[in-house]
């Protein structure tokens, strides 16, 4: 048996070997800032390293003691637990809001008669994804001012940004306005890959427009459905970072706090220092998505036979 797969090995590789060069730039950069980088994970497991304190940084590290502290304290801390509650809140309003929607756009965009028309719309709602946060919250922070055009128009004084009730809906929106029309790329890609003879028959028995789309599109971009949801779940523990950094404020910080601004706010922002706790929470936090992915693949591969691998 060992040398049939030397065999196989072999004849791969005099195969493939043709490839290696454009593979290995790839490899490389994956192996200097994906993989070494996982070397600073040990840090959850040390209780208060000290840089400032010694010159070499590997030094600090050495002289610190080993301890499982950090990760007690997530399982422990209510306030860390809330921060984990808003980011999977806010997650999952994201899903169930918003993943419908890029598909329900690239349907009506392809299934627009008019392609002038329909490149207009494209063009429309795929510029905002190019803006970033800090322009579209200083957009949208103008509209919803309190003597903005939109509290002037329904007669209100609304302090949109600084109402905790709002904040997590109003992410949800700013997020929608922003990535529907992006996301809507990879299934348009994939209903027009779909053989038109398909509709042509299902004209010939007398579908109309809603049953071609009900019993051809969806399911001939099914998979295409499936490994996107599948990503996605995987950034469950993922709320948005940029987006909530900036339009967070200390009077929205109990529903609008996550995982991210956490972590940010413990190293490097206004309670810098805490090292090893932030290293920890974003381990758990990782540990937590690679878990996640593979569940929902699992599930879809039983329930549908799709899946990411």
């Amino acid at each position: 048996m060992k040398d049939a797969f030397d065999k196989t090995l072999k004849a791969k590789w005099k195969k493939n070997k043709s490839l290696v060069p454009f593979v290995l730039p790839a490899i490389v950069f994956g192996v200097l800032f994906s993989y070494l980088p996982m070397v600073g994970l040990l840090i959850a497991f040390k209780d208060n390293i000290n840089f400032i304190r010694y010159d070499n940084p590997i030094q600090a590290f050495l002289a610190a003691d080993w301890t499982v502290k950090h990760f007690q304290k997530i399982f422990s801390d209510p306030e860390i637990l809330k921060y984990i509650a808003n980011t999977l809140i806010i997650s999952v309003l994201k899903i169930v809001i918003l993943f419908p929607l890029p598909v329900v756009l690239a349907v009506m965009i392809t299934e627009a008669q008019n392609r002038g028309f329909s490149k207009a719309t494209q063009m429309a709602v795929f510029l905002p994804h190019f803006l970033s946060w800090v322009v579209i919250t200083g957009i949208f922070k103008s509209i919803l001012a309190l003597d903005g055009p939109v509290n002037r128009l329904f007669g209100t004084e609304i302090f949109w940004f600084g109402e905790d009730k709002l904040f997590r809906w109003l992410v949800v929106f700013m997020s929608g306005w922003k990535e529907i029309g992006y996301s809507s790329i990879v299934y348009v890609s994939a209903i027009l890959a779909i053989d038109p003879n398909l509709y042509e028959a299902a004209k010939l028995d007398g579908a109309g427009k809603f049953r071609q789309i009900w019993s051809i599109t969806i399911p001939s971009i099914l998979p295409t459905i499936i490994t996107m949801l599948i990503i996605r779940v995987g950034y469950l523990m993922d709320a948005g970072f940029d987006q909530i950094y900036t339009m967070i404020s200390s009077t929205t910080r109990n529903s609008g706090e996550i995982i991210g601004t956490y972590v940010y706010r413990i190293s490097l922002g206004e309670n810098a220092g805490q090292y090893g706790l932030s290293t920890a929470v974003g381990l758990f936090n990782g540990v937590v998505a690679l878990l996640l992915i593979l569940i929902t693949n699992k599930i879809a591969k039983k329930a549908t036979g799709t899946g990411i691998y």
